[in-house]
């Protein structure tokens, strides 16, 4: 029996020398010759040849910040040799290679990094965060490969060019040098109870870098992804 059709010449493994490289933009192929990485817990949809998996420690200063301010990233460690595929929800998938340098990202959309970029949870100083009660991601530092998730393809903001401002909910990272602060806008929530634009909560960003953000406002600041609540139902769970 013969199979006709070009699904399986379409739709082959594409083979990379890289670490980390794209199938397509939604499928990331890691090249387990390069050591271990760290990936999303539930992230792996396939691999070939001998992959194992440990679940990742957070330790107990992270396990106590991710309670505290319900943000982080549950990690598996990856170890093994041959390819191993990794997704998140069909999302499409963007890679960067650190060198010796840093980036701030909302926990939900880290999906896998080298070994050798240390990650931690921390807190965001910003003047308008006060008011929320504080402001958390995941700091992702050193040199090695980083992948993270968007819905649908991102814009990268130069922050520096002019000021720049985003929703909190459509903002994935920051790159080091970049400082942001919380405010409100269009009348607060006064002005939203009276059929306002609901734009309440805004990223302010300067500095030197970029900000890069999705066209979807589901995003959570502070972990997690939207759940449809209200913008003011939702206040609780966007800031620590």
């Amino acid at each position: 029996m013969t199979i006709h059709g070009s699904l399986f010449t379409d739709f082959r493994e594409k083979e990379s020398q890289d670490p980390f490289s794209l199938q397509n933009k939604k499928l990331l192929r890691i090249d387990m010759r390069y050591g271990e990485v760290m990936a999303k817990t539930g992230s792996m949809v396939a691999y070939q040849g001998d992959v194992r998996f440990t679940k990742q420690s957070s330790g107990l200063s992270k396990m106590f910040k991710s309670a505290v301010t319900g943000e982080g990233v549950s990690v598996m460690t990856c170890s093994g040799s041959g390819e191993l595929f990794v997704a998140e929800q069909a999302s499409e998938i963007q890679v960067m290679y650190l060198e010796n340098d840093a980036i701030s990202v909302n926990g939900n959309n880290v999906l896998a990094f080298s070994s050798s970029i240390a990650w931690d949870i921390h807190r965001i100083q910003a003047r308008g965060a006060a008011m929320t009660g504080g402001l958390y991601n995941v700091s992702l530092r050193g040199t090695g490969y980083v992948a993270v998730t968007t819905k649908g393809d991102p814009v990268a903001l130069d922050v520096a060019s002019s000021p720049t401002f985003a929703d909190a909910q459509a903002v994935v990272l920051w790159t080091s040098g970049v400082s942001m602060d919380v405010r409100v806008d269009t009348g607060g929530i006064g002005s939203m109870l009276r059929g306002g634009t609901g734009e309440m909560l805004q990223m302010a960003f300067g500095g030197q870098g970029y900000v890069l953000v999705q066209p979807s406002e589901s995003v959570n600041p502070g972990g997690g992804q939207g759940t449809g609540q209200s913008p003011t139902s939702g206040l609780g769970n966007l800031f620590g």
